[in-house]
């Protein structure tokens, strides 16, 4: 029985494959109507240019701040025993759908080319007023790609809002990836200890950025505050008993938006430089070709600016009981490795591996498909290229995140109710 199995769940990932590729070509075809205006709007950005002076990189220091043990103690003390990743996948009690079972509107999402090698949607209803964020895996959590004897993804989605008017709120998708012919998730939702541990509220943030790394999950903190990242230890997630729309200590428990898991943060970083530039790590990505492992940041800029956009890396740690946090110095600042200035304003979602950069730029227009960037210290700028007249624009058009999969090859993003994947290999060999 075990192979019959097998062998099913190979015929439905050719056929998969197969109707994924149909769909590529279908988009290829409607990309050929695209305008040369439109081809063309997207000008090359050259090459990166470094950031050497100690002004360009000061301001991009961050300054770290831990939740002291005893708040996180005292939380865990009345909550109940943390539990770790198995626990919050086994309770999953939600699927997404694969590509096949998706509408055609929202196969739109898909980039043109390269095509998508897998793909899977959200259900409507239970994304709602929610807005897709960033992707992370246990390919970044772990370098054999698993986080113990599971493969894990990662999905950020945001509510816009304050939290004076219920809104504001972030979680987490946990998707069982062991599996990925039916795969299964449960929300966490990310939080934030208040009053000394005694209670928590809900993180106040679009989740443009994060990534996993060890047992430590960063997320962008724009919104939230002065911190300019969150840190979770996804050996924490804590139980939310209670199901109301509340967040935090509520009668009879904890609840936590409807959510059965909670996750309270454990530190944060804040950006020091005094930069009035809208120096904000706004994308985030894990760096594994770099020693050590490093983590990959960039802000958004308008389209309409010419001033560039940064992009630029932090390292992480080594030291002993620092597994996950940044590397800083004696002062408690993590500084900036290295840093870069590309012309590709608007850009969005950052991906960094073996000194070559991949920005994805979000289309001019609502419901057109975006650009993808790779660009390095010297040569010429290159783009994924899709249509008979050549087009830039075959990206996704929304997407918010760029995850290397290193183990698998695979770049995981999303892009409105579409969670999708592609070999790297694939998108540099559409590079034109």
């Amino acid at each position: 029985m075990k192979h019959r199995g097998r062998h099913r769940r190979r015929r439905r990932g050719r056929a998969l494959r197969a109707f994924l590729a149909g769909t590529a070509l279908a988009l290829t075809a409607a990309a050929t109507m695209i305008s040369a205006s439109q081809a063309t709007v997207a000008a090359n950005p050259g090459e990166l240019k470094a950031l050497d002076s100690p002004a360009g990189t000061t301001s991009l220091r961050l300054r770290e701040s831990l939740v002291p043990e005893r708040s996180l103690d005292r939380l865990s003390a009345a909550m109940g025993r943390p539990v770790g990743i198995s626990a919050v996948l086994d309770s999953a009690d939600r699927s997404l759908r694969d590509a096949i079972d998706c509408t055609a509107g929202e196969r739109e999402a898909l980039p043109v080319a390269p095509s998508a090698t897998a793909a899977y949607c959200w259900d409507a209803a239970d994304t709602r007023s929610w807005r897709a964020g960033a992707v992370t895996t246990s390919g970044d959590a772990d370098d054999d790609g698993a986080w113990g004897t599971h493969r894990v993804i990662l999905s950020a989605w945001s509510r816009t809002g304050t939290a004076a008017s219920g809104g504001g709120l972030a979680r987490v998708a946990f998707v069982d990836a062991d599996d990925m012919s039916r795969p299964t998730y449960s929300w966490v939702l990310l939080a934030v200890p208040v009053d000394g541990g005694r209670d928590y509220r809900g993180l106040v943030s679009q989740v443009s950025g994060m990534v996993w790394y060890q047992n430590k999950l960063l997320v962008t903190a724009s919104g939230d505050g002065g911190d300019a990242l969150y840190v979770y230890d996804i050996n924490r997630i804590q139980r939310a008993g209670v199901r109301s729309d509340a967040v935090g200590k509520v009668r009879g428990g904890w609840s936590a938006h409807g959510a059965q898991w909670v996750l309270p943060a454990v530190g944060s970083y804040r950006l020091t430089g005094g930069d009035t530039g809208g120096a904000r790590p706004d994308y985030l990505s894990l760096d594994r070709s770099t020693a050590p492992d490093s983590l990959v940041a960039s802000e958004w800029v308008s389209s309409g600016d010419d001033r560039g956009t940064r992009l630029w890396r932090y390292d992480f740690s080594g030291a002993a009981g620092r597994a996950g946090l940044l590397a800083t110095d004696a002062a408690g600042y993590a500084r900036v490795h290295d840093a870069y200035v590309t012309k590709a304003s608007g850009s969005g979602p950052v991906l960094s591996y073996d000194s070559r950069w991949y920005l994805s730029r979000a289309a001019g227009t609502d419901g057109d498909h975006g650009t993808l960037w790779r660009q390095t210290t010297s040569g010429p700028a290159k783009a994924t290229r899709c249509g008979t007249d050549e087009s830039r624009n075959c990206w996704s058009g929304e997407s918010e995140s760029l995850s290397y999969w290193e183990q698998t090859g695979e770049v995981w993003s999303q892009s409105g109710r579409v969670l999708f994947a592609l070999p790297l290999t694939s998108i540099d060999a559409s590079l034109g």
